[in-house]
């Protein structure tokens, strides 16, 4: 049986509900928040600052670390266990390269960025609103960015491509492809792509097509927090 209908009644092209926020978290330099239906993302950034230990830094450039961590009853499925695992630390290292690519901390080197991600809500997608959130709180703390990022979760459910993939989604009895895709929002350039489950090639092209159109109505998003932001400053 063919997927036609998607189980909340979305069309097949539309994202669930966004919202976003910046500067919701006072002590940290740049932060930010971002809703994506049930899931939801805080991102805090502190930095530039020495790098310790000492044999770590890099006399030319900062470095940037990420920190990615869901609580504990957070999940839609069981509960989370807490402290750190190796899924966060590969989502960490995924948001790590994602972001990096737009980062230019060759003004400040021996240093380092750190941004901590912490989801008390979610319902898939959460390294795309993780990375969302991120960025943000990047360009809030007022660190050199060439481009802001954007992602979210395309894929095929049952021979049906669709964007933003629910949880009821992700489980869906019959094949199901999940594929986070973060770009760049004036160039469309891929700072993350990765796959869970099969696809052919027409519709990979088809799903990255619609992450590319999805990504950029995230980005209107992003932009209107921090223009709201920085206007009212």
């Amino acid at each position: 049986m063919v997927y036609t209908k998607r189980v909340d009644g979305r069309k097949l092209d539309e994202l669930r509900p966004m919202e976003a926020k910046i500067g919701i978290i006072p002590n940290a330099d740049g932060s930010a928040y971002f809703k994506m239906g049930n899931t939801i993302a805080y991102a805090a950034v502190y930095g530039p600052r020495e790098l310790f230990p000492k044999f770590l830094q890099n006399p030319k450039t900062g470095i940037i670390r990420c920190h990615y961590s869901m609580m504990p009853f957070s999940g839609s499925g069981e509960r989370i266990r807490p402290g750190g695992n190796r899924r966060s630390q590969e989502i960490s290292m995924v948001m790590n390269s994602s972001l990096q690519s737009v980062i230019d901390l060759s003004a400040f080197p021996n240093t380092v960025v750190d941004v901590y991600v912490d989801l008390p809500q979610t319902d898939a997608g959460t390294r795309c609103a993780a990375i969302t959130a991120a960025s943000m709180a990047l360009a809030h703390a007022g660190i050199p960015m060439k481009d802001l990022i954007s992602a979210v979760a395309v894929g095929e459910v049952d021979g049906t491509v669709v964007a933003d993939l629910n949880y009821d989604e992700e489980a869906y009895d019959a094949v199901v492809s999940d594929i986070p895709v973060a770009m760049t929002a004036n160039k469309k350039e891929i700072t993350l792509l990765q796959m869970d489950g099969e696809i052919s090639k027409a519709s990979l092209i088809k799903a990255l097509e619609m992450a590319a159109i999805a990504t950029e109505k995230i980005y209107q998003v992003q932009k209107a927090a921090l223009k709201n932001k920085f206007t009212k400053e």
